[in-house]
């Protein structure tokens, strides 16, 4: 199952670049992922009925005891064919659907098939914190592909709607799995399963797990934002609502209800709240003349009886619930890619500008009208024998509870509900039949141009398998009720088959398909009936006004509490620190502390040092001073961790003062000399003691908590495992990139997160453009006069780049002569980090300082020759290197970032040790060398180009001496 989830990330990976070379044809090359799947996938069917679960186990964070596991029941194998087969031949449908030169093309493309792989996740994960992972991932996705067109006002809304709703009800589901988790001492659904949680936990949990569902599969109050949806292409929402997103809250009700259906609250929620979402939905279509918001309008509809049914908690409930939402799939499928085509080919989805497309499409009305019976639940089709079943298994709650509990008048109530809503179905299926393919009086004929077969194929197929399942009532009873069998037996056996006799069930479905011809025959009074009870209130009316609310109130205690003042936001902050951890600390110092006051004489002389500078820097006016103070504290630090035996971090230390001062001194050209002219106020010593306060409350923490320690510091066993598991005898390294590689590369992301802020923060520009090479520049007048071969290139080019006046011959020589040493330096440090001190950071900071110091010796353009290199593609390659190096140990049945100690005996050379970390520490050399480029560029040459610009404006501006 592994094999098939990476096939579609990987295909999401590659997709984009396709696109390039196949166009629009790459989906029929993507298709083949999910459709193999597919194949995989029908191979286990066999087994799948014969109530064997297909499992694998791959573990993930170790440590915390995470692992993929992914398994597959009957549940799991009907909605995995669904999400594959829809999604593959969807993928298919695409190929025509989109035009050649349609924009956003590539992302599109790649976002589909996560998409696909993220639900495909999502219903074979056997961990809920896994499923979660997935189920988040389904949501960005869906954001992405709802928002393809960012060019439209609408796109956006939708997708950032989507993505709000769907992500405050994720959040609550997350408290609730935790919630299970904890009390059931796993989070396996199987163990979940066995062990549910009780009492006052499990109402609690099962209400955040249905906020979960229902807002994922747009139940009432939160059905607003899937008609919203439509905003994305016709191919998003055929598997937007046939096999992913919306699936995915029915999907988890169904895989809890046989631990929860008996928990207080879980029936009540699900039936009521069903049937109401079935009843507004179905109401909501018949107002629609977009046939694809019908259809829409329509999804939320079945989302709601879907619901209901799945959220019951009998084994007839759920045998039925399984094969609605398999019906349910494959006509959904067929109606909106059939709405596509005729959009794609009529050009309007408006049902009062379409007449006659059904004679000029007949076999795309033919499919319509097949997939319309199944949702109406008309015979021979899946969707009438799935809804028989249905209404059978809701009758048995309503006559004797079956073992459920729940009240004869709710139980009645939501009979009513559902045979109503299936009038409402009736009535909105027939308006969209008319409204897309009739012939209507007074309106011109449409134009239509007919489709390929890549359009019309995977529909036939949808509609092909509605009515042939219909027939295979014996096959399928077998499978479903695989999935049944974890709920106790009922009144009856659930069956699915085409004539049950005349029972109740069947009654009320003639019932419900007469309410719903007479409804659709009186549409022009329903359509009046409907317009006199608009109401101002409605569910998208209120998500608007409190978004609008929200953003109103975030302005308002902005305003209040952000006074631009620097001073004020962290005196705030210290207060807290101060104040609240405070209280603990002055119960804690009533005992003895204990504490070391030094290791050797040298420390209390250089922490005396640091604490000057300290205070200095604090009590200096001019900038200047202060930035040289502040290096000497940092210098000082680097010097303390010397003393105590950690030279790796003094090397690291300062490394990153010394780049930190550069850095300051750079931004002081464009700042005033002094902070302030102003007299000093009587805040400032306000401030000096929050400050002072401050610092003996965080050395106070140090103490006390240093003191405290009772249990044997993991450190301890660093040392022995730096050597056995890292393979290096630096300890400090080989935490960094093998014992907390998960810790690394998070910070790693954050470095890379910090370089893009400063690209966008000061680049106008791409980072690209403004690299040029010395030799592109042009002599000076003067110069080019006394030179022959203008195209020679010369040792020291500064003299092309840089003003007479601004250059120091001795610099550039001695930066000439030694920048190839020091890179050379940087180099040993990356490759020796593992066993002396070293590593990639710091190596790194190392070549950041080589290129800064060409850069002060021959300014912006001798930077420039130094590293003719986008500081972008510096960082992603690096960041790509790392994960990559972090990957690469699946492929041999490793771990994520597990390292391979490898020694080699080479000729002339001799042993040579080597450890696979040394790949995720040239990741990190990379990164920090492209953010160090992006600094001097960004602070360094872009500073110069604006001074240089400022100087000739002035030049310009000023006025020019003359005699009259």
């Amino acid at each position: 199952m592994l094999p098939i989830l990476a096939a579609h990330f990987l295909a999401a990976a590659v997709a984009p670049p396709l696109v390039g070379w196949f166009g629009r044809k790459v989906f029929l090359l993507l298709a083949v992922v999910p459709l193999a799947s597919l194949t995989w996938l029908a191979a286990q069917g066999p087994a799948v009925v014969d109530g064997d679960r297909v499992e694998q186990d791959v573990p993930w964070v170790p440590s915390l005891g995470l692992e993929v596991a992914l398994a597959m029941g009957p549940l799991q194998w009907v909605l995995a064919l669904l999400v594959t087969g829809v999604g593959g031949l969807v993928l298919v449908y695409c190929a025509w659907y989109f035009h050649a030169d349609e924009p956003g093309l590539t992302s599109f493309s790649g976002h589909f098939v996560a998409f696909a792989g993220a639900m495909l996740g999502l219903v074979l994960s056997a961990d809920l914190l896994l499923l979660y992972v997935f189920w988040e991932l389904t949501t960005v996705f869906s954001y992405l592909l709802i928002g393809h067109d960012p060019a439209r006002r609408g796109s956006r809304a939708a997708g950032m709607q989507a993505l709000v709703v769907t992500t405050l009800g994720g959040l609550a589901m997350l408290v609730g799995i935790l919630l299970v988790g904890d009390a059931a001492g796993s989070f396996r659904v199987e163990d979940v399963l066995a062990s549910p949680p009780t009492g006052g936990v499990a109402v609690t949990a099962a209400v955040l797990l249905l906020a979960g569902a229902v807002t994922k599969s747009a139940v009432v109050p939160f059905h607003f934002w899937l008609p919203g949806a439509m905003a994305a292409p016709t191919p998003v929402s055929a598997y937007l609502h046939a096999a992913a997103m919306v699936k995915a809250g029915i999907y988890l009700v169904a895989l809890l209800s046989p631990a929860f259906a008996d928990v207080a609250g879980w029936r009540e929620t699900t039936l009521v709240l069903g049937t109401a979402t079935m009843l507004v939905g179905g109401w909501r279509a018949l107002r629609q003349v977009d046939i694809k918001l019908l259809l829409a309008y329509g999804t939320v509809s079945q989302l709601g009886f879907l619901t209901v049914v799945a959220g019951t908690g009998t084994r007839a409930a759920a045998f039925a619930a399984l094969a609605l939402l398999l019906a349910h799939a494959l006509f959904k499928a067929t109606l909106f890619l059939v709405v596509g085509i005729v959009d794609h080919t009529a050009g309007t989805r408006d049902l009062r500008a379409l007449s006659g497309v059904g004679r000029k499409l007949p076999w795309v009305a033919v499919l319509a009208c097949v997939a319309g019976a199944s949702m109406a639940g008309l015979p021979p089709l899946l969707g009438f024998t799935a809804k028989e079943s249905v209404l059978a298994a809701l009758l048995d709650v309503a006559h004797t509870g079956d073992g459920t509990g729940v009240p004869a008048y709710l139980g009645w109530a939501v009979v009513a509900g559902v045979v109503a809503g299936s009038a409402l179905t009736a009535a909105y299926t027939l308006r969209f039949l008319w409204g897309a393919f009739a012939t209507k009086d007074g309106v011109e004929p449409s134009t239509v141009t007919p489709p390929g077969a890549a359009a019309v194929v995977p529909p036939a197929v949808f509609a092909a398998l509605s009515l042939l399942l219909g027939f295979t009532g014996g096959p399928l009873t077998t499978l479903l009720d695989r999935h049944a069998a974890s709920f106790p037996a009922g009144e009856h056996a659930p069956k699915l088959t085409l004539w049950h006799g005349v029972n109740t069930a069947l009654l009320l479905t003639l019932l419900s398909l007469a309410v719903g011809l007479l409804a659709f025959a009186a549409r022009a009074l329903v359509e009046q009936v409907q317009a006199r009870l608009t109401t101002p209130l409605s569910a998208e009316r209120s998500y608007h006004w409190a978004v609008r609310g929200l953003d109103r109130a975030a302005v308002e205690l902005t305003g209040r509490t952000q006074r631009g003042s620097v001073a004020i936001y962290l005196s705030v902050i210290l207060l807290v620190i101060v104040v609240v951890p405070g209280a603990a600390l002055v119960a804690a110092l009533q005992d003895p502390v204990r504490w070391v006051r030094w290791d050797n004489v040298g420390q209390p002389l250089v922490a005396v040092v640091v604490v000057v500078a300290a205070v200095l820097t604090a009590r200096a006016r001019r900038r200047l001073k202060a930035v040289v103070l502040v290096g000497v504290a940092g210098y000082g630090t680097a010097l303390l961790f010397l003393l105590q035996g950690a030279p790796d971090l003094a090397l690291t230390q300062l490394l990153v003062e010394t780049v930190t001062l550069v850095v300051f001194v750079l931004v002081l050209r464009r700042l005033p000399a002094y902070f302030t002219d102003r007299p000093l106020h009587w805040s400032r010593h306000v401030r000096a003691a929050i400050g002072l306060l401050a610092a003996v409350a965080v050395a106070s923490f140090m103490l006390v908590t240093g003191a405290a320690r009772t249990a044997v510091p993991v450190s301890d066993d660093f040392a022995t495992e730096a050597v056995e598991y890292g393979g290096g005898k630096n300890i400090v390294n080989v935490t960094l990139v093998d014992i907390r590689a998960w810790d690394t590369m998070g910070e790693l992301a954050v470095l890379v997160v910090a370089a893009t802020g400063v690209a966008s923060l000061i680049f106008i520009e791409t980072r690209g453009m403004a690299i040029r090479r010395v030799r592109e520049i042009p002599y000076p007048v003067s110069v080019r006069k006394q030179t022959t071969n203008k195209s020679r290139r010369v040792w020291l080019p500064a003299g092309r780049t840089l003003a007479p006046e601004r250059r120091s011959i001795i610099f550039e020589v001695v930066t000439r002569l030694l920048f190839h040493a020091i890179i050379v330096l940087s180099v040993f440090l990356l490759f020796s980090g593992h066993n002396n001190p070293g590593g990639g950071f710091a190596a790194g900071l190392v070549t950041g300082l080589a290129l800064l110091v060409r850069y002060l010796a021959g300014g912006r353009y001798e930077l420039d020759e130094a590293a003719p290199v986008d500081a972008g593609v510096l960082i992603g390659t690096g960041l790509g290197v790392a994960a990559l190096s972090g990957l690469a140990p699946l492929a041999f049945g490793g771990t994520v970032l597990q390292s391979a100690v490898v020694d080699l005996a080479v000729p002339l050379i001799g042993e040579l040790h080597l450890v696979t970390s040394l790949f995720f520490d040239v990741g990190v050399y990379l990164v920090v060398v492209g953010l160090m480029l992006d600094l001097l560029r960004s602070l360094g040459s872009g500073i110069d180009r604006q001074i240089l610009r400022e100087e000739r404006e002035s030049r310009a501006a000023a006025p020019t001496g003359g005699g009259a």
